[in-house]
């Protein structure tokens, strides 16, 4: 957007922005298209289902050199939102729900909802650039994902490496590949068809983390060991 032009917010954001945040003339809105375009703006004027923003400044944010996906055993329905919401705010790049041999339940009303709500966990945590959500993946597919992966880890609890022990000697790394598996677990044969690709397997310290909280803790570890964070 241009310094100084003046846009109208409509539709479900213009609607929730005046009713639900009441916002009135004079306040700040940060605008984001969730490609890395960014616009600050402030209220000029409001109605009932919109509001008038006039853009004080705008720019890019370039994307990470280093890409995370996440690859979750699909959860059960109530833990769902939060486990998206925790990977977007951790800084997940894409999430890609995985129908694993144990998983107990199926996602048979498609990935819609998830996307939804990694796109609004993506606002709430301000990121510019918005967690993508892709469609169901067999195991086969997985292990396509595996072979184009420049690393890839296998979380699992009975592992004896550790994901640090990883890092720093590795480098040169442009996308990294965090597998999770379902609450009932990563059968044997999966785990043996998932190294045979070149995943390692490794442990995230000595607590069992539930399935839904997994990936938040390997990734907020695999950040601090890539200097992310």
């Amino acid at each position: 957007m241009i310094l100084g032009e003046r846009v109208r917010l409509v539709g479900g954001e213009g609607n929730h922005a005046a009713k639900v945040l009441r916002m009135q003339p004079g306040d700040e809105a940060l605008l984001s298209d969730g490609r890395g375009n960014w616009s600050r703006t402030v209220v000029e004027d409001v109605d009932s289902k919109s509001l008038v923003l006039k853009v004080l400044d705008s720019g890019h944010q370039k994307k990470r050199e280093i890409s995370i996906t996440v690859v979750q055993g699909i959860t059960k329905a109530d833990r769902r939102k939060e486990n998206i919401e925790l990977l977007v705010e951790v800084g997940v790049d894409r999430i890609v729900p995985w129908q694993a041999s144990r998983s107990i339940a199926k996602l048979e009303d498609g990935v819609e909802k998830l996307q939804i709500a990694a796109r609004e966990s993506s606002k709430q945590a301000r990121r510019y650039w918005h967690t993508e959500v892709t469609e169901v993946v067999n195991t086969n597919q997985l292990l396509a994902l595996v072979r184009h992966s420049d690393f890839t880890f296998l979380c699992d609890s009975e592992a004896e490496a550790r994901l640090t022990d990883f890092f720093p000697t590795q480098r040169y790394i442009e996308n990294v590949l965090v597998i999770i598996g379902p609450e009932g677990g990563i059968t044997s044969e999966e785990m043996e068809m998932l190294s045979a690709e070149g995943a390692q397997i490794v442990k995230l310290g000595r607590p069992i983390i539930r399935s839904a909280h997994a990936g938040m803790a390997a990734v907020a570890a695999l950040s601090v060991a890539l200097g992310l964070w």
